[in-house]
């Protein structure tokens, strides 16, 4: 009989290992033939996570009011802040930056995949990337051949606006034109391919439709899922629009959602997608319609976050801290589910450093090079400060049908049945997760950055 434990690693070994090889291609993925001897070879994978689109430069500034509501008067809103360059202490790497940023911090080897322009944002997306240890592929094989093209091959950049009550408000060109931003790119080029194939995870989120094609989209899922890389897929608030657009929008998020490895959702998009209130009946919902999803990731904002499993649900509450800032701790929790994934830690390890990454980022101001360090997360994880609210959980619980194993992280019980849930201690986790960074840090191939 196998145990719980033997039951997770052989659930993640599938999650690791899982690879089709059966997908034909289109050609306007760019990819000729499943028979092209490029995909035959799935080659060795020394890169821990690539992201796909979505690089822009954030513009953070203070403003008395946040942008109006009706697009023409918010479009004439950003080009006035467009037409005085700010200075660039109010510039921050943004987009997927901050989930690539995050995970170096967590000593994974990382790759952005994306179009910059050669102006000077795009220069100092490249340099913050560079500074940060991080990869950069450009989606374009001659980028030197658009230098002095029109703006819609710039840099995308997003105007962050903070109001006097710490409200965010956001607006990029992306927000005032029926095409994505670069609908131009039309193809995988072979460094791109090359950057998915070396990867263990591809990460692609919603607002990546803001800059590309569905169709381009899609075709770099069905590359990853020909080479055997993973694919994590977080649509963020996009996917209710995204459910609700153009045919081939619809497409390709249903693809998505069905050919990812792992899903991440807040509650509320859970709902929107599934009809379901119920956070855990709602990702249950999405695992079962999922050919390759294994996991589905809720995150419950205060509360903590849930993994489920076809063989189980994992819980763990959140950290209390004072929030200052959300920006970017969604983006940080991909991150660290990734380091989680990449070093097969047990699920309720994962969701516990996910929660400590997203909870430290939100200590700080804005995202970027703001998100949290190693130190400050594990500084977190081990004072055990959980906000536990046990009767939250039954409550979640009671709701559902479920004749799976629950586990919850816990400083309150020692691996003891509590009615709807096995309690995982805290303790335990601690020592276990603090056990592999201290093996990482002292390792010359996975060091581990402190700051």
């Amino acid at each position: 009989m196998i145990n719980d434990e033997e039951k997770e690693k052989t659930g993640h070994e599938t999650l690791v290992n899982n690879c089709s090889n059966s997908i034909n291609f289109s050609e306007n993925g760019g990819i000729r033939s499943s028979n092209d001897e490029n995909l035959g070879n799935l080659g060795v994978k020394n890169v821990d996570i690539a992201t796909l689109g979505n690089l822009c430069v954030d513009i953070v500034l203070n403003v008395p009011h946040l942008p109006p509501k009706l697009k023409p008067e918010r479009e004439a809103y950003m080009l006035n802040l467009a037409s005085s360059p700010p200075d660039k202490q109010y510039w921050e790497a943004g987009g997927q930056c901050n989930t690539a940023i995050a995970a170096a911090r967590l000593g994974l080897q990382c790759t952005t995949i994306g179009h910059v322009g050669s102006e000077i944002y795009g220069q100092f997306l490249r340099d913050v990337l560079r500074e940060e240890g991080i990869s950069f592929v450009e989606m374009v094989d001659d980028p030197d051949a658009i230098r002095n093209a029109s703006e819609a091959y710039n840099t995308l950049l997003c105007w962050v606006l903070v109001d006097p009550l710490q409200r965010h408000g956001f607006c990029s060109r992306a927000d005032f034109s029926e095409d994505p931003a670069f609908n131009w790119i039309k193809d995988l080029t072979r460094n791109v391919k090359l950057a998915i194939k070396q990867s263990r995870i591809l990460v692609i989120n919603g607002y990546g439709f803001d800059d590309h094609t569905p169709g381009f989209i899609a075709s770099a899922l069905k590359y990853a899922v020909q080479v055997g890389t993973s694919v994590f897929f977080d649509p963020g608030p996009k996917g209710k629009s995204l459910s609700a657009g153009t045919p081939d929008e619809q497409m390709a998020l249903n693809e998505l959602l069905k050919m990812s490895d792992v899903v991440l959702l807040t509650s509320d998009e859970a709902e929107s997608l599934t009809g379901i209130r119920n956070p855990i009946l709602a990702g249950q919902e999405l695992l079962k319609n999922g050919l390759r999803c294994k996991w589905v990731i809720i995150k419950l904002g205060s509360k903590g976050s849930v993994l489920i499993t076809m063989s189980g649900i994992s819980c763990a509450p959140s950290y209390e801290v004072k929030v200052i800032d959300t920006v970017g701790c969604g983006d940080s929790f991909v991150a660290a589910v990734a380091f989680g994934f990449v070093h097969r830690l047990p699920s309720t390890n994962t969701l516990a450093i996910a929660n400590a990454v997203g909870a430290a980022t939100a200590t700080g101001c804005g995202a970027g090079r703001n998100v949290a360090c190693l130190a400050k997360t594990t500084q977190l994880i081990k004072s055990g400060n959980l906000n536990e609210d046990h009767k939250f959980w039954r409550e979640l619980l009671d709701e559902c049908m479920i004749d799976q194993e629950v586990s919850l992280l816990s400083n309150e019980a020692l691996n003891e049945f509590d009615g709807k849930f096995r309690c995982v201690p805290l303790e335990r986790v601690i020592s276990e997760i603090s056990g592999l960074i201290s093996t990482l840090e002292s390792s010359e191939i996975g060091a581990v950055p402190t700051s």
